[in-house]
């Protein structure tokens, strides 16, 4: 599989659409540990007007200053005591908004990512959901604010993974706020969306 590695420009404008366009593509971490990947088949879209789910709906803190940067970067948040949540800024420096990876279809470094979740956990469980995805590629807290569109981690286009899928449509998933927003977006019948 060939890719090509996305820009600033790929994740600039409106959160949502980056959302659906970010199914498909391909999320690559190169650890110490070794060389991760996975198709991005499940999203969430934050956005900054209107919506009190998102963590910048009350403004700058020193927890989501990432938010607020340039687009195309990483903002990562530590969850309930006990897992990190990997989303990709997006829209303008300043606006905080961004989209959050809810689940992947693994493509490399499978056995690294079953090292990491665990040698019980089944193909579709290693990284259906935020916490379980962000534990199987090895992205952590240190990936904050960091460029993804250079290594160590990065989103390209893939070239050869099929592109003809459907794209389902939902509220969000986990939150208390905002729930009914139409901002989950996700590979209709894919085994490894997180439900």
């Amino acid at each position: 599989m060939t890719y090509q590695i996305i820009d600033e420009s790929y994740c600039r404008g409106d959160t949502a659409e980056i959302a659906r366009n970010l199914l498909g593509t391909i999320l690559v971490h190169f650890s110490p540990e070794g060389l991760t990947s996975g198709i991005i088949v499940e999203t969430e879209a934050y956005l900054s007007q209107n919506d009190p789910a998102c963590h910048a709906a009350r403004g700058k803190t020193k927890r989501n200053a990432a938010m607020f940067g340039p687009p195309a970067r990483a903002y990562v948040y530590f969850i309930y005591g006990n897992h990190y949540c990997f989303n990709v800024v997006t829209n303008e420096a300043g606006k905080g908004e961004a989209v959050l990876i809810r689940a992947l279809e693994p493509v490399k470094g499978l056995h690294l990512m079953q090292e990491r979740r665990g040698k019980n956990h089944k193909k579709t469980n290693l990284t259906s959901g935020p916490g379980k995805l962000c534990q199987a590629m090895g992205i952590t807290g240190e990936h904050n604010g960091c460029p993804l569109f250079q290594d160590p981690l990065f989103i390209a286009i893939c070239k050869g993974w099929r592109q003809d899928f459907d794209i389902g449509v939902s509220g969000r998933i986990g939150i208390n706020k905002a729930q009914d927003k139409q901002l989950r977006f996700f590979v209709k019948g894919n085994p490894f969306v997180s439900r």
